[in-house]
């Protein structure tokens, strides 16, 4: 058992004393990594489970929003509609579906596209169904609201709703509250921008 022991503690100095000896510049971090992640850099399923690879978005301004269908805020799918029929030549919405606040996203995929088809005539683009906030938080939403990989925002969705606005560069330019609706001057002037 004493050898044993002798020759775990020589392999542990060994690859101690091999890690202290690479050059720190060639060590890259975990962080480092992270930080470095660009919203091109995602790939996720949409709401018919097909993939959406993020870099087919390069150039163009995003607005992301978490979505529900059994919220006070549902009814912004009608703006966010008209938002994409009236400048969707200059942005592309992006909507995610989230159960995180209250259960009012109980549905399937299938019944948010039915639901989002049926009462507002969504053609805007929509995704898989993803949690937006707590320890299952969907690494997009990891990348907005955490301002060591996006470079400034601490801001996670605060309720259902909530807006983030990239520019064409793919970076992040500002959080909105549930309560700013998708045609506030604000929003349309950022498009404009």
């Amino acid at each position: 058992m004493k050898k044993i022991f002798i020759a775990f503690a020589i392999i542990a100095f060994a690859c101690t004393s091999s890690v202290q000896k690479k050059d720190p510049s060639t060590i890259v971090s975990l962080d480092q990594m992270i930080m470095e992640k660009s919203i091109y850099d995602f790939k996720m399923k949409d709401i018919n489970g097909e993939e959406v690879d993020f870099s087919q978005f390069k150039g163009k301004k995003l607005l992301i929003v978490n979505v529900a269908s059994k919220c006070g805020y549902t009814p912004q799918y009608e703006d966010l509609q008209k938002l994409h029929e009236k400048h969707g030549d200059e942005v592309t919405i992006i909507g995610f579906p989230a159960n995180n606040f209250g259960g009012q996203e109980p549905g399937t995929n299938e019944e948010i596209k039915e639901f989002c088809s049926s009462k507002f005539g969504v053609t805007f683009r929509m995704m898989d169904k993803v949690s937006v906030k707590g320890a299952d938080k969907d690494p997009l939403y990891r990348w907005l609201s955490d301002k060591d990989m996006n470079g400034w925002n601490e801001k996670e969705p605060t309720w259902n709703f909530c807006k983030y606005f990239i520019n064409e560069k793919g970076e992040l330019v500002k959080f909105f509250p549930s309560s700013v609706k998708p045609m506030d001057e604000e929003i349309l002037k950022l498009i404009a921008a």
